[in-house]
């Protein structure tokens, strides 16, 4: 097979295998566990709950990818794409739906760094346009999600939810197995001594961890908004067909801005682009609980959207820009990991505040997280000479 078409295979897989992930999370996942008790710091939790999974996770399906293949670890995250829906069925308290929150986010922690380095193994050139395109088939999953989730609650059952969840999975699964192995120049990696030098290297490498520490700070916000803003929304009186709107225009940006994006990080470099997104971020969600007005808040969903776009387009192909060959999917496990970090203290952290504060203090906090970490990427990142011309 091609990699022209494995590539738009493996594009189409991730999209499905996304859009399953993510309308089993949004909007119904805060709506489900409020109606079986669950209070605003366990919200949080729960929300959390997948990320922590991919913490966990995330390093070590990037380094056993590196060693055995990437295909093996690709249909273990299938499977549980698969079974993860229909165990929802079976919740009736906070802490079960918890549970099943950290199995499901086995998935996307095994998917996300594993693809992400196919990705990479099919595009020695135009890296970050080639990473741009693929994650842009995943964010149609993620636009189309809310949308459809938002519109099955407005007619029926949280259920059918789930059911449609199921589906989707069924479908990366069947995807997964038709695609090929990875080609030969990513073969996994024999000998014991080949693959203690990229490790530490990745550990040890300044610019590698502070980048997927920008990463983070973008999925930190982007985890707090999807836990709180269906709540904020509806307190604000917007209809429940509107809040998936919300999220499907947030993503819809991200969608159609990240390969051109990617495009501009290959030809201009990794670092402004991440600094202009971290900006972007940091300050148009701690407007979010400034008003109530409809059309404020679709703009606010857009320009939070641009910034994760133009950020996140230069970060992952930063990342496999600096890791050795043998190693990058281990360097691309790492920063999933970091991410899930982030991901994960989003929630957590903003259900805490929102317990004895207001929407306005724990939003902004949040805002203000995110703009320190772009201060420490402006101040350590370096992008040497040699990665801006082996990009060209």
């Amino acid at each position: 097979m091609k990699r022209t078409t494995a590539f738009l295979l493996l594009c189409g897989v991730g999209g499905l295998a996304i859009f399953s992930s993510t309308i089993a999370k949004n909007p119904v996942l805060p709506i489900l566990a409020q109606q079986i008790g669950a209070d605003k710091a366990t919200i949080g939790l729960i929300a959390a709950a997948s990320t922590v999974t991919g913490v966990l996770t995330s390093f070590f399906a990037g380094y056993f990818s590196d060693r055995w293949g990437r295909k093996p670890m690709l249909l273990l995250a299938g499977i549980v794409f698969f079974t993860a829906p229909f165990l929802y069925f079976l919740v009736t308290t906070p802490w079960q739906l918890a549970l099943v929150r950290v199995y499901h986010g086995v998935a996307t922690a095994v998917f996300g760094p594993v693809a992400m380095a196919y990705v990479t193994d099919l595009a020695p050139t135009r890296r970050g346009e080639r990473l741009g395109w693929f994650s842009s088939t995943t964010l149609a999953g993620r636009a189309l999600a809310p949308i459809a989730g938002a519109a099955i609650l407005a007619f029926g059952a949280w259920q059918w939810v789930y059911l449609a969840c199921a589906v989707a999975g069924a479908l990366t699964l069947l995807g997964i197995f038709v695609i090929p192995k990875a080609p030969a120049e990513a073969a996994p990696i024999v000998h014991q001594k080949t693959t203690k030098i990229p490790i530490w290297r990745i550990l040890s490498h300044r610019t590698i961890l502070i980048t997927s520490v920008a990463e983070a700070a973008q999925y930190f916000a982007f985890g707090a908004l999807e836990a709180f803003l269906p709540l904020y929304a509806l307190s604000a009186g917007i209809n429940m067909a509107w809040i998936g709107v919300l999220f499907g225009v947030q993503v819809g940006v991200r969608t159609l801005a990240r390969p051109l994006m990617g495009r501009l990080s290959d030809r201009r470099g990794r670092k402004l682009p991440i600094l202009i997104g971290l900006m972007l971020t940091g300050v148009t969600i701690g407007l979010f609980p400034f008003t109530a007005n409809l059309i404020l808040l679709l703009l606010l969903s857009f320009v939070f959207g641009l910034g994760l776009a133009v950020a996140s387009a230069a970060t992952s192909a930063f990342v496999a820009d600096l890791a050795p060959a043998s190693g990058r999917g281990t360097a691309l496990g790492y920063m999933s990991t970091i991410m899930d970090v982030g991901q994960a203290t989003g929630p957590v952290l903003l259900g805490a505040i929102l317990m004895t504060a207001s929407y306005k203090m724990g939003f902004m906090v949040i805002g203000g997280v995110v703009l320190l970490a772009t201060v420490l990427f402006a101040w350590l990142a370096q992008e040497t000479k040699t990665e801006m011309e082996e990009r060209k």
